[in-house]
């Protein structure tokens, strides 16, 4: 690392993950070659919510001693409401989940811009980051949206524009991610509201591009992360790849 550039950090994600396993036992079995030290936070599912998007909720991933253990050794939490939709009276009903997490080092991860001026308003010590799901692709997107969240999450394939990179101003803001699985290749992410209407819980199932428009699958891929810092990057979002090794959680 150059003298003049900040440590890399890992957000990591908890998906694979179940309630039973111990937070620093997954991460030490799927995450060997990531010092907790650099371990930012950690996302994934911790109690029953219709605001969860990205992935289908099936059970909560991370225990209060999860939780607690994180704490502890430096590392966040990060709710994952990156849900489409967001009622005000269905984020009220969730004000004891988001009172029970509300601590500086934690953060909500958000798609729905209501919901993120709703968080901003009730519970200021949050971190709030834009969610990869709002597609930020453009300078003048990401300027916008950098008004309203602390940090934006950048979709995979913006890691392969360097002349986006190296023109975007607050790199200390942005998040891309550290490896990619089949989001990067994908056509039409349909995955993304199909799973925000499954979480509403009302029996809907998720459904993925791949049924319609079968693609070639590249499994996991590494991007370069010195390269990344090179441009002036430091915060990254790592996958775990899943079992077959086809795409990443």
């Amino acid at each position: 690392m150059h003298g003049n550039e900040k440590q890399i950090t890992f957000t990591i994600s908890a998906r694979g993950k179940t309630i039973q396993q111990p937070i620093l036992h997954f991460l030490a079995l799927n995450f060997a070659s990531v010092p907790i030290s650099q371990v930012d936070s950690v996302f994934g599912f911790v109690e029953r919510c219709s605001l969860y998007g990205g992935r289908v909720f099936v059970e909560p991933q991370l225990s209060d001693r999860d939780v607690s253990i994180m704490q502890e050794v430096g590392i966040g939490l990060r709710l994952p409401m990156s849900n489409h939709a967001a009622s005000l009276e269905e984020y009220r009903s969730y004000q004891p989940l988001f009172r029970k997490y509300h601590r500086a080092g934690n953060s909500v991860i958000v798609t729905n811009d209501d919901l993120a001026r709703w968080l901003r308003q009730d519970f200021p010590d949050y971190r709030l980051e834009a969610s990869v799901i709002k597609n930020l692709k453009t300078r003048d997107r990401i300027v916008e949206a950098l008004e309203l969240y602390d940090t934006v999450v950048l979709p995979m394939e913006c890691n392969e524009n360097p002349a986006l990179l190296r023109g975007l101003d607050n790199k200390a803001r942005i998040r891309l991610f550290a490896n990619a699985g089949c989001a990067l290749t994908c056509p039409s992410r349909i995955c993304y509201p199909s799973v925000s209407r499954a979480n509403k819980f009302t029996g809907e199932q998720a459904r993925c591009s791949y049924e319609i428009k079968p693609r070639e699958m590249l499994g996991m891929i590494d991007f370069d992360l010195e390269e990344l810092q090179a441009l002036g990057f430091h915060r990254f979002k790592m996958l775990r790849s899943r079992d077959h090794g086809i795409t990443g959680y």
